[in-house]
């Protein structure tokens, strides 16, 4: 009786619980909104190209790749893990499809669509194998995902003789260049991977029982639900993301390359961090990821702009990465009180 109380418990609250959280995200949401309009705002009154029409596709296109990664990392970090394998697994989606999309015998329809299956499934098996190890052994996501990092990025080295893939079919490469209304396709494309990110996050149980893994575990076991698969599963959906990211990243330089990707993971968890997730699990938005990963996008842009130094650009961020997790624990203490 108490297991079926607690299921009840879980996944019913009550309407002024949910009006409360949406509340909350709902104005967190907002805060960084204005953060980023602010900066957009500091940008145009401080360089006259930044409104450009070209520099705002250049924008959109560079935050694509990143955002893609965040969202899957906004399911991982919910959860209360972490995967630092991103990066090295992009590479090897990559080199995966970049081998499936050379094949001379393939028609260009039939290279493009089993380059994307080779690309999303190489993903999903990566991921998988990290949230299952994880969640198995009950190891650290930290230390499982560090080891992926080391096996995909010597699988793609493998795989390609640390050769780089190119010769890719032109109807391929042109549609990373591809805009509609001048907003670039693969942002457009993006876009839609949040929606349906944030319909799966706020509009399902699954979605409710991830938050309630990264709120209170025990709680979730104990009312019947298998932690196992909903830690693996949110792991896959992150792989999965990142063989969507491969494809995308292909189409818009026209390579597959083992060494791509490094430093991938880093960017993508600031984007969920600055766009308010907590890294403890339980508390975030895949809009707040959209707007962490904007405000990456647009700070680059700027300081580019202003003639500063990848060097410095790097130190810049990650100032802003701090500030933002110190700005996080702040907004827990006062949640808190």
């Amino acid at each position: 009786m108490m297991q079926a109380l607690d299921k009840t418990t879980l996944n019913a609250p009550t309407e002024a619980t949910v009006s409360g959280m949406s509340m909350k995200l709902l104005l967190r949401d907002a805060g960084i909104g204005i953060a980023l309009l602010l900066l957009i705002v500091f940008f145009s009154l401080s360089t006259e190209h930044f409104l450009t029409s070209n520099n705002i596709s250049n924008i959109l296109t560079q935050i694509t790749i990143n955002l893609i990664l965040a969202i899957g990392m906004t399911f991982v970090i919910l959860i209360g893990g972490i995967d630092l394998s991103v990066g090295s697994m992009l590479a090897f989606c990559a080199v995966v499809a970049g081998t499936v999309l050379t094949i001379p015998e393939l028609s260009v329809f039939q290279a493009v669509g089993l380059a994307t299956l080779a690309a999303i499934g190489t993903g999903v098996v990566c991921g998988f194998l990290n949230g299952w190890i994880s969640a198995f052994w009950g190891l650290p996501s930290f230390i499982v995902t560090l080891g992926m990092l080391n096996i995909a990025r010597g699988a793609a080295l493998q795989v390609t003789d640390a050769r780089t893939i190119y010769s890719f079919p032109p109807s391929f490469n042109a549609f990373g260049s591809q805009m509609v209304v001048g907003v670039p396709v693969v942002f457009l494309i993006a876009l839609v991977l949040v929606a349906v990110a944030w319909f799966v996050l706020s509009k399902t149980v699954f979605g409710r029982l991830l938050y309630g893994i990264g709120n209170n575990e025990e709680a979730v076991r104990l009312a019947g639900h298998s932690l196992m698969f909903y830690k693996v599963a949110a792991f896959t959906i992150a792989g999965a993301l990142v063989g969507i990211a491969a494809m995308i990243y292909m189409a818009r330089l026209n390579i597959a390359s083992p060494i791509i990707g490094i430093g991938f993971e880093l960017n993508a968890i600031a984007a969920v961090i600055i766009g308010g997730t907590s890294l403890n699990g339980g508390r975030g938005t895949v809009v707040g990821t959209l707007l962490g990963a904007c405000i990456i996008g647009v700070l680059a842009n700027g300081l580019i702009l202003f003639g500063l130094s990848d060097f410095m650009r790097q130190m810049i961020t990650g100032v802003v990465i701090i500030l933002a997790v110190i700005i996080d624990k702040y907004r827990e203490r006062i949640t808190a009180s």
